[in-house]
């Protein structure tokens, strides 16, 4: 898949080719779905449990007599009335880190990459800007026509000067290709790749 490589100012910067094999795939909304859901899982913390009835080392012998204490006949120093005695009815530990196989979230990436290059990829030659400034760099997406949530994902490492210009702009993600993810290029509108990007992400998944 041959697509057009611009500058940052709009210029044309000549031609790319895509891998098929990358950005060329069907979309799958049943891949997608269980890699998203995957993300999302991983995301959630999980909350402390406290320790029940069972959990706690507390006497279970009987420390009053019958009768004749004018209080109740308890028997179990481990009951939740007590200090130091077990929660009742208290928070248990959940797990919400599912595995999924690599090759699903491998082929996730791939067809999310795919479903933005059909509608929504846009190529720039690279991020270097003039002058790092946040007016500049929200005046060239206006005129390249970014519009909506936009991701810009550059290769090895972000161009320092263009991350921090486009920090302040609301809707504005600057990732790194090793942090190219399917949750993210789905949410945004527009995906902005670098020539760097492109080179990371095939080499990603050819070597």
């Amino acid at each position: 898949m041959k697509v057009k490589v611009q500058k940052l100012d709009g210029e044309s910067s000549g031609d790319i080719e895509l891998n098929d094999a990358v950005f060329g795939l069907e979309p799958r909304a049943d891949i997608l779905h269980r890699v998203v859901t995957w993300q999302l899982e991983n995301r959630r913390g999980t909350a402390r449990p406290t320790r029940e009835r069972s959990d706690v080392a507390r006497t279970g012998k009987k420390f009053g007599k019958q009768k004749g204490s004018g209080g109740a006949r308890h028997g179990n120093r481990g009951a939740p009335i007590f200090i130091g005695g077990g929660k009742a009815h208290g928070a248990r530990k959940r797990d919400f880190e599912p595995s999924l196989n690599k090759k699903i979230r491998a082929l996730g990436l791939k067809m999310a990459l795919s479903a933005r290059a059909r509608d929504g990829l846009v190529v720039v030659d690279s991020l270097e800007l003039a002058e790092a400034k946040t007016r500049l760099v929200a005046e060239t997406m206006g005129r390249n026509g970014w519009t909506g949530k936009v991701l810009v994902i550059d290769g090895a490492s972000v161009e320092t000067g263009f991350k921090r210009a486009a920090g302040n702009l609301p809707g504005v993600n600057v990732l790194p290709a090793i942090g190219a993810n399917v949750y993210d290029i789905l949410k945004h509108d527009t995906l902005v790749l670098t020539r760097a990007a492109v080179e990371q992400l095939e080499a990603r998944f050819n070597g």
